[in-house]
């Protein structure tokens, strides 16, 4: 791939032309045909999931790794493999948005039986026992991902989610259920955290997805510039920039929006190719994109918190209540629950300090940059 050095009359696009021959390939959802560095943690996961295959419950599964190392990707894969076995059902759950362990079983429950459960009037036993029927019935496995696990556990809700799912079989004869549960937040110990009631039946395999090393980085961005660009739009020295960045913000999800910003960019002055300065200016926004998806996912009470931090940051806790519970009507407990919860998300920081006359009381910060928090929110 060549690096262009400016652009001239003959490299300048018509209206009717496009950077991009395939621009799907930068979408967040895209799973990759290829999918490189992760030979190993594939296997891992096929060998947990082989006995589902084979009419048996599947090895439940930990995986873990720091946000944007391919964990979803490599489950979104397998789970496609798996769609083309007759007796095997997979549900991919989002548990920042359903964070309950009734919002998991209806997730699964509208995978089951293709529509959504009644909002109102069915009991978990009824919801869980209409599941597992069908799943008897038609002698099904299932497989249930929770994705960012850590959202239940934030909810104090992951105990009560897991026992239900690991039980099924003790409760429903004949149902066959795997789990497998994926976390981001490596400071979380959930064996220390589930019940022991959870524990004693959750022995799990465990599979790890480090960070990826910038030769890999690089590899991975430049097969998505192969399918997504066209011919030469991006040279050598400019991927090498944005794999060197996208290193930088160990999150992989940067350097594919990064890449997609910047052809943007590059169409935005009538180019044919993406020079460096694409590349630097859109990266004010790309380094902020796993920030917007954590942001959009929360709920109207969650943005309404962490816009409440964001006009009183750096204030005690009391005065940002006021501000919550002007905004959403709701009482202290709520709000200490939600603080909580974004302070392990990681999108605020909470600090206990001794305030004179007043003993101890917690300082509320933005775990982010103010004005890229507000851009967002």
């Amino acid at each position: 791939m060549r690096d262009p050095a400016g652009d001239d009359g003959d490299e300048m696009l018509s209206w009717d032309e496009s950077v991009f021959r395939d621009e799907h390939v930068f979408e967040v959802g895209y799973v990759p045909e290829t999918f490189d560095h992760r030979e190993t943690q594939l296997e891992s996961l096929k060998y947990a999931l082989r006995p589902a295959v084979r009419g048996s419950r599947p090895l439940n599964t930990v995986v873990r790794g720091p946000p944007g190392t391919g964990k979803t990707t490599a489950l979104s894969k397998l789970f496609s493999e798996l769609s083309g076995q007759p007796d095997v059902r997979t549900v991919h759950v989002n548990c920042q948005l359903d964070s309950t362990r009734y919002a998991v079983f209806s997730r699964v429950f509208e995978d089951v039986f293709d529509y959504e459960p009644p909002s109102s009037g069915i009991s978990f036993k009824k919801l869980f026992g209409q599941i597992a029927d069908h799943l008897v019935e038609d002698d099904e496995t299932l497989v249930v991902a929770l994705d960012d696990v850590n959202y239940l556990f934030y909810e104090n809700e992951a105990s009560d989610a897991l026992y239900s799912l690991l039980r099924a079989h003790e409760v429903h004869d004949g149902a066959r259920v795997g789990v497998i549960v994926v976390s981001s937040d490596l400071a979380l110990d959930m064996m220390e955290e589930l019940d022991g009631r959870v524990r004693s039946v959750f022995r799990p395999e465990e599979v790890f997805f480090p960070n990826y090393d910038p030769e890999e980085i690089y590899d991975i961005l430049g097969e998505r510039v192969r399918r997504g660009f066209e011919d030469d739009v991006i040279g050598s020295d400019t991927l090498t920039h944005v794999a060197d960045l996208t290193a930088e913000s160990g999150d992989l999800r940067v350097g594919i929006d990064l890449l997609h910003r910047a052809g943007l960019n590059a169409e935005m002055r009538g180019s044919r190719s993406v020079a460096r300065a694409d590349v630097d200016e859109a990266y004010e926004k790309s380094k902020y994109v796993h920030l917007s998806r954590r942001l959009q996912e929360l709920s109207e009470s969650e943005r309404a918190l962490v816009a409440a931090v964001a006009d009183h940051e750096g204030e005690q806790a009391g005065a940002v209540y006021d501000a919550f519970h002007e905004r959403t009507g709701l009482g202290y407990t709520r709000y200490s629950e939600l603080l909580n919860k974004l302070d392990r998300a990681g999108l605020l920081d909470t600090e206990y300090a001794d305030v004179e006359g007043r003993g101890r009381s917690r300082r509320i910060d933005l775990a982010h940059d103010t004005g890229a928090v507000r851009d967002r929110l």
